[in-house]
């Protein structure tokens, strides 16, 4: 089997900006593995103890999780990466290149739609700056958009400006089906136009009341997605992100949920 789903760990950022589940990464990798999801991606900011790469890998040996990616979350307002920046993606980088084949997943921290032009052209500059680097170090990158209404990479505009003038010879494109369609675009036509990009991929469902619901309960054609993906011959991680309202107070139970639902939907046709 090609495609390969993992759990994002941003299910139990919910919860008080995360500060409940602080330092227990250890728990989402062996939750994620009752689920039965082979892989993980946590944010980089955010493993806790577990940013040593020799605790991470006795954790997810113990569990039989693979690391898929990791979330780096940064502000990228400036025409090139700030000292701390730059500093945090070599960090990653570093903690990667323990991990062969896992995946440097680029986020920008939504923080408001103003100067809309020059700040897309800033977060191109580096997010290219960055995968170039771990590119070179061996580490396959990918560029996740996402779609608060203070993000500057949520619409159709967005979109164009940003994903045509990334640098495809050093990052591919992560669509999340989620964010698109929250962004007010169709998810599988945004990924049969960039489909040369798709390298990683996240779920989650949405119902527009006001956004985000369990996976399986939305509107998004997740099992059309899917089998396009099968299609495509695409062979690579799809990590599920699910953002639900219940992923607040049980995101354990999100988790569990998600994975007996992939089981059961989404399997039969891979």
């Amino acid at each position: 089997m090609k495609i390969k789903f993992g759990n994002e760990c941003y299910t139990w950022f919910m919860k008080d900006d995360g500060a409940f589940w602080d330092n227990k990464l250890d728990h989402m990798i062996e939750v994620t593995a009752k689920a039965g999801m082979t892989g993980i991606e946590p944010m980089h900011f955010w493993m806790g103890d577990l940013a040593d790469p020799v605790l991470l890998k006795e954790s997810l040996d113990k569990h039989r999780v693979e690391l898929a990616a990791i979330a780096f979350v940064q502000d990228w307002n400036n025409p090139v990466e700030t000292d701390n920046e730059r500093a945090a993606a070599d960090s990653a980088i570093s903690l990667l290149k323990q991990f062969p084949g896992a995946v440097l997943c680029t986020v920008q921290m939504p923080n408001g739609r103003h100067d809309l032009e020059q700040r897309r052209k800033n977060l191109v500059a580096n997010v290219n700056a960055v995968s170039k680097r771990a590119t070179d170090a061996g580490i396959k990158c990918s560029f996740h958009p996402n779609s608060p209404e203070s993000s500057i990479n949520r619409t159709e505009e967005d979109y164009t400006d940003i994903i045509e003038n990334l640098d495809s010879s050093v990052t591919g494109w992560t669509p999340d089906v989620g964010h698109i369609i929250n962004g007010g675009m169709d998810p599988l036509a945004k990924m049969k136009q960039y489909a040369s990009l798709v390298n990683h991929v996240h779920y989650k469902d949405w119902d527009g009341n006001p956004e985000f619901a369990l996976m399986g309960q939305g509107k998004v054609d997740l099992l059309g997605v899917t089998k396009w993906l099968v299609e495509q011959d695409y062979d690579g991680w799809v990590i599920c992100e699910d953002e639900a309202p219940s992923a607040v107070d049980d995101p354990d139970g999100v988790t569990l949920h998600d994975g007996e639902w992939i089981r059961e939907t989404l399997l039969p046709v891979i």
